[in-house]
């Protein structure tokens, strides 16, 4: 076991350092069960004795295909036992994709609850990892053979998480303890988690803030509170029947619930922390959250997982008045956290007000699975000094070049520690702090013209009958066509391309308006652009000449 002394490493022992100082405490609530701390740590020992069994000895890399179980918590806590990177595998995924996951990622051993087993072993493919199918009734405290001494460190791989690449295949991100440690240690101060407090686990466990969810929670030794999908539907009947007093998730959940009814007010006493993450933090989501839980902090946190969960805070004054308007209505992202060194380059690599965040420092992986997408994603050059500088709000141009001195990493090369990870991300400093503008791929050209969707769905979200919108760009003959996907009331195309055009130029102006009973999410929660550009097809070349005032030929 870990010195329950000394500093904690590694995520296994940040649980245990909790077991050893409050065993009798709530550790985790799922599926109408409670487990104190050492019932949770005596199951997670005979799980990992079950892992040796199956295995024949300490895997590496282990998979775990297993969503709001018990399989779930203590699979991920006994493969960390035994020093085993995880890679979260998600039951509703394509089998094909969970497969390509663990094949990717070197997998040596599945671990899955009854659902999870099932479509894996439903699915006509090839066999896999070997697999330890369990279910919760299965886990149990009962005492087993010695496991191996714990001699994990820092150095050692924690978890490997898979994104979406843009050549279709998932990209690995490694993720080491080192690189997580110092995120557990500043949240649990930042958001003041302690014992007697109780955290929700919103985060299906293959998306990174789960990590918080899970491990800032165990970390301080407070109770890890897990809803069902269901749940999530109806928030605050979740918040007030669970007690929940630090509630984290995707901006998205806010919109869903409030499009079904569900954000009563005057009913939420309990919360102190409402945490959120994963994409842009938009104002009427804040006011809406604001107006079921008006005495919880409400903090706006970024981050990408490369860069191990999040790097950045921003929390709103508890007032309404003193809310700073940004330009595109978003929550700001605030400062990059203090440990970390960062820059904001324009195209010309330049440090500027305006351009791509780009950061370095102990939250940042060493680079992805495959070397071959470290191509083009690191920079070096500027030092400490001018990496921690904040333009001014007003700033419009660079007063000191700050361009890497090297450029991009060499393709085949492992990124070197001091060297920036390029987000992708679109930033802008206003009213002394970070306003996410977008993604960087979310630029496109139409007719000649940079066109920034983002600026686009700004305007249309400020339309009276839009609750939440989304901008695309269509691929088709004659080059992208913009559509735009909103939710709200259905609008008649040529009053609101009159409205926005007093608003953006008129090659900013969406050519097609659609109209959806609500936007489709991922699996993290987060509004599904891919699923969405895949439900849409170029306009018929009738409908576009009528729309150009061509008129249709016979």
């Amino acid at each position: 076991m870990p010195d329950p002394s000394a500093p904690a490493a590694t995520l296994y022992e940040w649980f245990a350092r909790t077991v050893a100082r409050q065993p009798h405490a709530p550790a985790l609530e799922v599926g109408g069960s409670a487990y104190s701390y050492q019932e949770l740590s005596r199951i997670t020992d005979q799980l990992a004795g079950r892992i040796l069994a199956r295995h024949g000895g300490p895997p590496q890399r282990v998979a775990l295909l297993a969503s709001r179980s018990l399989v779930a918590y203590a699979g991920y806590l006994a493969a960390q036992r035994l020093g085993a990177a995880v890679t979260p595998l998600n039951p509703e995924h394509p089998a094909v994709r969970n497969r390509a996951v663990c094949a990717l990622a070197g997998t040596q051993l599945l671990i899955a609850d009854r659902a999870g087993a099932e479509r894996w072993q439903s699915a006509d493919a090839e066999p896999g990892p070997p697999l330890l199918a369990l279910g919760d009734e299965e886990l149990t405290g009962e005492p087993v053979a010695a496991l191996p001494p714990y001699r994990t460190t820092g150095d050692d791989l924690a978890y490997v998480l898979f994104t979406s690449g843009s050549t279709g295949r998932p990209k690995g991100v490694p993720i080491r303890h080192r690189n997580i440690a110092p995120y557990i240690a500043h949240n649990i101060a930042r958001f003041e988690l302690a014992p007697g407090d109780r955290a929700s686990q919103t985060f299906d466990l293959t998306f990174d803030p789960s990590l918080f969810d899970l491990f800032v929670t165990w970390g301080a030794g407070a109770t890890l509170v897990v809803p069902q999908r269901s749940d999530l539907l109806t928030p605050v009947t979740y918040l007030v029947e669970r007690g929940i007093t630090h509630w984290f998730s995707v901006p998205s959940l806010v919109s869903v619930s409030a499009a079904l009814g569900n954000l009563p007010t005057g009913l939420v006493h309990a919360l102190r922390y409402s945490i959120f993450a994963g994409e842009q933090l938009t104002y009427r989501q804040a006011e809406a959250w604001h107006a079921v839980a008006p005495g919880s902090v409400i903090a706006n946190i970024y981050g990408p997982t490369e860069l191990t969960v999040t790097v950045t805070e921003y929390r709103l004054p508890a007032e309404r008045e003193r809310w700073p308007q940004t330009s595109n209505d978003s929550v700001p992202i605030g400062p990059v956290h203090a440990h970390l060194d960062h820059l904001v380059l324009d195209e010309q690599g330049r440090e500027a007000a305006e351009g791509e965040l780009c950061v370095r420092g102990s939250q940042r992986f060493d680079g992805y699975l495959d070397p071959a997408d470290n191509r083009g994603r690191f920079l070096s050059g500027a030092g400490p000094a001018a990496a921690t500088a904040t333009p001014t709000a007003t700033a419009t141009t660079t007063a000191t070049a700050a361009a890497p001195a090297d450029g991009p990493a060499d393709d085949a090369d492992e990124p070197a520690a001091d060297r920036y990870y390029r987000t992708g991300d679109r930033v802008r400093w206003e009213h002394g702090t970070l306003v996410h503008l977008g993604r960087l791929d979310n630029q496109v050209k139409v007719r000649g013209y940079r066109v920034e969707l983002g600026e686009i769905e700004t305007a249309l979200r400020r339309h009276p009958g839009v609750a939440e919108a989304v901008v695309l760009a269509v691929p088709a003959a004659g080059g992208p066509e913009l559509v735009a996907c909103h939710t709200g009331e259905p609008l008649p195309r040529a009053g609101v391309k009159a409205w926005l055009r007093q608003r953006i130029p008129a090659h900013m102006v969406p050519r097609r308006f659609v109209h959806l009973a609500a936007l489709p999410l991922n699996a993290n929660g987060k509004i599904d652009r891919p699923a969405l550009l895949r439900t849409l097809s170029p306009e018929p070349v009738a409908e576009r000449r009528e729309a150009a005032g061509i008129g249709a030929r016979c």
